[in-house]
């Protein structure tokens, strides 16, 4: 079965493509997903621990059962914003 996955902001970096459509075993699980693109890509590998995911809009865990026709998004973690308790008056 094939499923959509989209990469976002650092990931997209990583793996020089905004989206791709990938080919998974039935039963394939998010995190099954994650190993194969991370054996084609390897510099998704240090970012395991970290990356999010969401299944058609929604977040996911690792365990979630892909469909065929799903959509796959690889979340990095975010950074940023202004620590206000340290901010001048």
């Amino acid at each position: 079965m094939n499923v959509r996955v989209l990469f976002f902001a650092s990931l997209r970096e990583k793996v020089k493509k905004s989206e791709t459509r990938q080919t998974v075993a039935d039963g394939a699980t998010v995190g099954d997903l994650w190993a194969s693109l991370c054996r084609e890509h390897a510099a998704l590998e240090p970012m395991t621990a970290s990356v999010s995911f969401a299944v058609n809009r929604e977040y996911a865990t690792r365990d979630v059962v892909l469909s065929d026709d799903d959509e796959v998004a690889l979340i990095p973690p975010v950074s940023g914003g202004v620590d206000t308790s340290r901010a001048a008056v």
